[in-house]
C-alpha cells in the first residue's frame, strides 16, 4: 500500500473513531436525561379537599396546630402542650389567641374526653371499661370528666376539639349494653352532649390527615 492510501486510511479510521464516541456520549446523556424529565413532568402534589373538612379552613389563625392524643395517658401531657402553645406564642411572640388555628383530636381510647359531665354522670362504668379510666382520689369509675376544666379554659382561648365519630359509635355500644338501651340512643345523647367547641368529626385518624394537608402541623402526645 502506498503511503498516500496507508495516511487515508488512518485518516478514516479516525473520523470513525471519534464519531462512536460521539454517539456513544449521546446515549448516555440520554438516558439519563430521560428520568429527570419524567420526574419534572409529575408537578405538585396537591391534596383533595372535601366540604366535610372545610371548618379546618374557618379557623382563624397565622399558625396552624393540631394535637393528637389518642390514649389516656397522653391526654393531660396534651393539655400542658397546648397551654403551653398559647402561652409561648403570647408571651415571647406577642400573638394573640385570635393569630393560633388551634385543633385537639379526642379520638381511639380518649374520645370520652370529649363528652360534657352528663354523660360521664351516667356512663361512667362502661366507659371505664373501655378506656381504663379510673377517678385518682376515689379509684371508682369517674362520674365527671377529669379533664373539663380545663378543656374549657382551652376552647375559651380559641381551640377546638374533634370528637371521633368511629370510636364515638364503640363507645355507645359498650353503654347500650350496659343500659339496655339502643346504641342509636345512646349515641343521640352523646351528640347532644359534647364538650363547648367540640364537633363530631368521621374518624379522628383521617381528620389528623386532613389537617395536615390543610397546612397544620401535627404533634402526637402518648404519654
Amino acid at each position: 500500500m502506498s503511503r498516500d492510501a496507508s495516511s487515508r486510511l488512518l485518516a478514516r479510521r479516525s473520523f470513525f473513531s471519534k464519531l462512536g464516541v460521539g454517539l456513544v456520549s449521546g446515549a448516555a446523556v440520554g438516558a439519563v436525561a430521560a428520568p429527570a424529565q419524567a420526574q419534572s413532568g409529575t408537578g405538585r402534589f396537591d391534596a383533595a379537599h372535601h366540604a366535610l373538612d372545610d371548618w379546618l379552613e374557618q379557623i382563624p389563625g397565622k399558625h396552624r396546630y393540631i394535637m393528637d392524643a389518642p390514649n389516656p395517658d397522653g391526654f393531660v401531657s396534651a393539655l400542658q402542650f397546648l397551654n403551653n402553645y398559647f402561652n409561648i406564642n403570647q408571651n415571647e411572640y406577642g400573638l394573640k389567641d385570635g393569630d393560633l388555628a388551634v385543633v385537639l383530636v379526642s379520638r381511639h381510647l380518649s374520645t370520652a374526653f370529649g363528652y360534657s359531665d352528663a354523660i360521664w354522670a351516667k356512663y361512667g362504668k362502661p366507659i371505664s371499661d373501655r378506656n381504663s379510666v379510673l377517678d385518682p382520689k376515689t379509684k371508682q369509675p369517674p362520674t365527671a370528666n377529669l379533664y373539663r376544666d380545663r378543656l374549657e379554659a382551652l376552647t375559651k382561648r380559641g381551640m377546638h376539639i374533634a370528637v371521633c365519630q368511629q370510636s364515638s359509635r364503640g363507645y355507645a355500644t359498650n353503654m347500650a349494653m350496659a343500659t339496655g338501651m339502643t346504641q342509636e340512643a345512646v349515641f343521640d345523647e352523646m351528640k347532644a352532649n359534647l364538650l363547648p367547641s367540640a364537633r363530631l368529626v368521621p374518624a379522628g385518624i383521617v381528620t389528623v390527615n386532613r389537617a395536615q394537608e390543610r397546612g397544620y402541623s401535627l404533634v402526637t402526645s402518648e404519654r
